[in-house]
């Protein structure tokens, strides 16, 4: 079964993604992405395929994957049953950590973790146990402290014993340049998705024509082109509408759209309520988290 590719969008002016979720889920299916990914199981056991290598996992079960390996978790629950936290996630592109290794030299030693990571690593328990607290805080410490948390572990994971998952003679089903070319294509609408960003722009510079090229995102992608950057632009959006006072009119054209009633019904199609209502529920839910704070 060809795997889909899973589209990761970092919070902005965050380096990396950590993240949990519980089971079924969205994301939990045989799939890749161009980013390294640090898995840890939190609960249930089933099987885990990574790569084609297939094997039982449980909780605790720590594996750490390169850049467009496929891979997936399937837990054994009863029909209809699901689980409420079962992954934590740190996912983050290969670009950021050559830039940490490229200002700390001493960082270097960590280039045999991720190239063998191109084939999947699984670690031992001192290992599970030292991830899932470091994971567990990342989910709620600061922005310096997230990183500080990241390097530490990274460090810790690049020493720790570990066996490789996929065999060496892996070849994926994912054409090698198919995945270059859609690399390129996703890397340069997340530089310019606020931008008057055309599909025959983006075409010419993946070298198609234009309706080859909207076959191919499609395929790559799961989404057409326009979908794709709506779905960069609305989730910006949302960003704003959470941390800034820009009125809406504003926040529509900074992410990149030309037309106020355009963005409205986007946003009303994505999150079921106006961009109004949106901001006015995060509010309402901010003062009262802080009203629970002070109380305690």
């Amino acid at each position: 079964m060809r795997p889909d590719l899973e589209l990761i969008q970092k919070v902005q002016y965050q380096s990396f993604r950590v993240w949990s979720h519980g089971y079924p889920h969205q994301v939990a299916k045989w799939h890749y992405h161009p980013e390294y990914e640090l898995h840890y199981l939190c609960a249930t056991q089933g099987k885990m395929f990574v790569g084609d290598y297939i094997g039982d996992c449980g909780p605790g079960n720590l594996v750490f994957t390169g850049p467009n390996i496929p891979h997936n978790w399937v837990s054994e629950l009863a029909p209809g049953a699901s689980v409420a936290d079962r992954d934590l996630v740190l996912q983050f592109g290969a670009e950021f950590v050559q830039d940490c290794m490229a200002l700390f030299p001493e960082f270097g030693q960590v280039q045999n973790l991720l190239d063998e990571a191109r084939r999947g690593v699984q670690f031992g328990t001192e290992a599970e146990g030292r991830a899932h607290e470091a994971l567990s805080a990342m989910l709620s410490a600061s922005d310096a402290r997230r990183v500080i948390l990241f390097l530490d572990l990274l460090d810790y994971l690049s020493h720790a014993p570990r066996v490789q998952l996929a065999s060496p003679s892996y070849d994926p089903s994912i054409d090698q340049r198919r995945n270059a070319v859609i690399n390129q294509v996703l890397a340069y609408i997340l530089e310019n998705y606020t931008a008057d960003l055309r599909e025959a722009d983006v075409a010419e510079l993946a070298r198609m024509a234009a309706a080859a090229f909207s076959r191919f995102f499609r395929k790559s992608t799961g989404l057409t082109f326009v979908q794709y950057v709506n779905h960069l632009r609305l989730n910006r959006a949302c960003e704003l509408l959470m941390n800034t006072d820009l009125s809406v009119t504003d926040i529509c054209y900074r992410v990149g759209f030309n037309n106020v009633s355009h963005f409205n019904h986007q946003f009303l199609q994505k999150k079921q309520m106006s961009p109004s209502k949106f901001r006015a529920c995060h509010l309402t839910q901010s003062s009262c988290a802080a009203a629970q704070s002070a109380v305690q």
